[in-house]
Parts: structure tokens; sequence; C-alpha cells
């Protein structure tokens, strides 16, 4: 498919040297609307959140940590099956799981706390779907795990090429990408991690973008997705979630206005700088925000 150039989104989300910069220990996120950038150490990264029927908040929950040291960075994105209060109370745990887990790059540990939360809510009829994406800056790797949730887009810089994001071959199962959270009570979840290079992307989002119908009434789907980013030019990392959210309205005939789903959509920008040396008075106020004083 030949490559087209987007136009210029409406409003430009915030470039990497306007992003919020995390801090050491710091959660960040809710499930609020937003176009917002954000900085760690190896990534930068920007999330579009545009709720049901442009409300100010709704079912996608999104959060962001980083740890003490600045070399673990993780990327939360979950897609509520609800509105309201419930999922206001949702936000809230999945902040403390969060932040309990902020130190670890075993992030199966927040999925599986997740789905012990939405199976005590299963009498209200929640449940959701997840990816966790936890960046580890020694090894330029990224960690993957997937509770029922669409695999995110992948973009290799050096060869310019398009894939989704999935465990190495060989190594897939039937619980590769675990179930929905609040179906079973003690479901397993996996994780598999992939070395990212400069200039890499990863683009993770919810339902809405595979779930939007074309002229002929289909859905996109994960292939029509990946069809679509292939035709694009991608351009400015900071433009490019913005830029795909249009395509596909435009695609669907849909707007922020119209849409009958949550929309969330999350771009990893890996830049590969590493983290800045650990001074003794970062070292102090890091245990000091771990103790909670």
């Amino acid at each position: 498919m030949p490559k087209t150039s987007l136009a210029n989104p409406p409003r430009d989300p915030e470039r990497a040297r306007d992003a919020h910069e995390m801090q050491c220990m710091e959660v960040w996120g809710g499930n609020r609307a937003i176009s917002s950038g954000i900085s760690i150490p190896g990534v930068d990264a920007w999330i579009y959140c545009q709720p049901f029927r442009a409300q100010s908040s709704g079912g996608d929950i999104h959060y962001v940590s980083m740890c003490g040291q600045g070399r673990i960075g993780r990327f939360m994105l979950a897609d509520v099956a609800g509105h309201g209060d419930e999922v206001d109370q949702t936000a809230i745990a999945l902040r403390n799981l969060m932040r309990k887990s902020v130190m670890r790059l075993d992030q199966t540990l927040i999925a599986r706390g997740l789905n012990r939360q939405f199976w005590q809510l299963r009498v209200k009829g929640l449940f959701a779907t997840a990816v966790i994406l936890t960046y580890f800056a020694p090894t330029d790797q990224i960690i993957c795990c997937l509770a029922g949730h669409p695999r995110p887009l992948l973009y290799r810089a050096q060869t310019g090429k398009w894939s989704l994001l999935s465990e190495p071959q060989g190594t897939e199962t039937s619980i590769v990408h675990g179930l929905p959270l609040g179906i079973i009570s003690k479901t397993q979840y996996r994780q598999f991690a992939i070395t990212l290079g400069q200039g890499d992307l990863i683009v993770a989002y919810t339902d809405a973008l595979i779930e939007a119908r074309g002229e002929d009434d289909e859905m996109l789907g994960e292939k029509g997705l990946l069809a679509l980013v292939e035709s694009m030019r991608v351009g400015v990392p900071a433009h490019f979630g913005l830029n795909l959210i249009e395509a596909v309205d435009r695609a669907s005939g849909a707007s922020p206005e119209s849409r009958d789903d949550d929309l969330t959509v999350l771009v990893l920008h890996h830049n590969a700088r590493n983290p800045a040396p650990i001074s003794l008075s970062h070292r102090l106020r890091m245990m000091i925000k771990m103790m909670g004083l």
C-alpha cells in the first residue's frame, strides 16, 4: 500500500521537551480525558484518552510509574466494561497496585491483583481487559503482559516495518494473552520481553480502534489496524497517536462526540537514553518515599 501523509492534528500533543517528566516512585494517570506527553529514561510517551461521547471521564484507565532509580518504567492501559463510581474506585485500586509494584520487573503480580479486584466486583457485572508494558532501561527491553487485551502495534525504525507485538514464535500457548480480568478468580498471566532499537514505536490502544466499522460495516480488527498504520507515514512520534485516531475516524465516519465507546491510545517512542547517575541525596529521597514518610 503506498505511503500517504496524514493531515496535521487539530491540536498538537506535547512534544518530549514539554512532557511530564516522571519522578522517582511516582504513579501518574487516571481515567480522565487527556492528551499529554510523559517522559521516563529511555522512553518518550504520549497518551490520548477520549471518553465516550466526549465526557470528562470514562471506563479506560491509564497509569505510568517509575522506580526510584529510573531503571524501571511501567505503562498500564485497562479497558473496563462500565462507567461511573465503580470505574473511579477501580482506578484508585489500580493506582495502589502500580505503587506497590513500582520496583518490580515481574508485572504478572499486577495482573493477578487486578483480576482479584474485578472478581470481587463480578456481581456488578464488571470485567476488564488490560495491557501492562514495563521498560527496563539497562537492557532496552520492553516486557509485555496481556489480559484479554488487543495486541499493541510494534514499529521497527531500522526496517520501517510494522507488526503486532506478540510472543516470539515457538513460545505461544493457549494462555499467552490470559483471560479478561474478573472472569475466573485464579487466572494465570504470562509475560514476554523484546529488545527495542532506537526510534522504535509501540502503540497500545483500547478496542474502540479495532471495533470501528468501515463502509462495508465490517470491524477493522487487528489486521485492519495493522494495514492502516502500514499506509501511514510515521513522521513525528508526538503526532502519530492523534493521526491514527483521525485516520480511524475518517474510515468509520465517527468523531469524539459520536463515538459509542471510550478510546485511548498510548504511543511509546524509544529514545534509548540511559538513566542519570543516582546521587546520595536522591537515594535518601527514594528511601523516604518507600517508607511513606
